[in-house]
């Protein structure tokens, strides 16, 4: 009997092999000092988004508590986030303009670059400048890579054109070195082409970047949940959808070929994106691999929980750990996540 009364616990007593696993939980040190898993701030990354143009931060509507950053905004929030003990920082920018190949993405005075020259410069390797690799924000059409006429009877994006993988990889390589010119610790490919690990590997080493490491976005599905996201970065596809590179939510095996095949061209740590929705997916690949694994919890995962805790629906904060708790549990090692500043403060409380 679960929860039995008095007569059946005393019953079940005199049998020497019966477990009472209530024992460990009968107190708050009992219960930190038998837990399995455990969220460090270390272990957090802050994505943030820094934008040209403006001259105060600029709240965004769907994702409370998240604002497009100014250069100085963002040098503050970085502060913020080393002293708090967040292990790093992922940068995603907004240029003022933009164009068919996404070309601020690695002009020396672009966004992002401009970004992380300072934070470099402020913090040095108090925590890891991440530099998200992609072109969705740069580009007119939203797409992750150069877009052109579909061939051959090939139905693209919008019917008529075609995210072209292998003339993406070499903007992808271009852009990597100058992130890393810029001062980058790690940079991480988001676009989901084939081969642009390999690509990125060989430009950074071509560039004498030998020892900056790549976080490969190795298993990024279609997703439903990111919809908040694209209002913060104005990366959303003019046309079309992401569906033919991104991966397709039913397909589990897809992401462990995925995973070896970033690996096999030099990924040095993998992620797998969004985080909660496929924690069965994180946990199949931190299972196969040897390296870092790293999950997204993206833009809708920390809307829901944002808007269920403003109707009173649950206990936010509550909430929030126990979420990061599920990411660690599945296997990642570390955790992308919009609370990276509030979580590390409330585990260190």
């Amino acid at each position: 009997m679960i929860g039995g009364g008095a007569g059946a616990g005393q019953a079940q007593g005199a049998n020497p092999g019966f477990a009472r696993g209530r024992r460990l939980r009968s107190t708050p040190a009992l219960r930190r000092l038998t837990a399995q898993i455990r969220v460090a701030p270390a272990d957090l990354v802050l994505p943030v988004f820094v934008k040209e143009g403006i001259d105060a931060p600029v709240p965004i509507g769907s994702m409370p508590g998240v604002v497009q950053h100014t250069q100085d905004s963002l040098r503050k929030a970085a502060h913020e986030a080393a002293e708090a003990g967040v292990g790093g920082l992922m940068l995603f920018g907004i240029p003022s303009g933009k164009d068919p190949v996404g070309s601020q993405a690695d002009a020396a005075d672009g966004v992002v670059n401009v970004a992380l020259q300072h934070l470099r410069a402020d913090l040095g390797d108090e925590l890891v400048l991440m530099a998200d690799l992609c072109l969705c924000e740069y580009t007119d059409h939203g797409h992750c890579g150069v877009v052109t006429p579909a061939r051959g009877g090939l139905r693209g994006q919008g019917g008529e054109f075609v995210v072209d993988n292998d003339p993406t990889l070499d903007r992808y390589a271009a852009v990597a070195i100058a992130q890393a010119r810029a001062g980058a610790h790690l940079v991480a490919p988001s676009g989901m082409m084939d081969g642009q690990v390999a690509a990125i590997r060989a430009g950074l080493d071509g560039a004498a970047f030998t020892e900056v490491p790549i976080l490969a976005y190795a298993a990024k599905y279609a997703s439903g949940f990111y919809g908040p996201f694209r209002e913060a970065a104005e990366g959303a596809p003019q046309f079309g959808d992401r569906s033919t590179y991104q991966m397709d939510p039913p397909n589990a095996d897809e992401a462990l070929r995925e995973v070896a095949q970033d690996l096999a061209e030099g990924a040095d740590a993998v992620m797998v994106k969004p985080a909660l929705p496929y924690l069965d997916i994180v946990a199949r690949v931190a299972e196969a691999v040897q390296v870092p694994v790293s999950a997204y919890q993206v833009s809708g995962e920390y809307a829901m929980v944002e808007a269920a805790a403003a109707n009173g629906w649950v206990d936010r904060e509550r909430a929030i750990l126990e979420t990061l708790v599920a990411i660690r549990r599945a296997g990642a090692g570390q955790v992308l996540t919009y609370w990276a500043v509030e979580a590390a403060r409330l585990l260190t409380r």
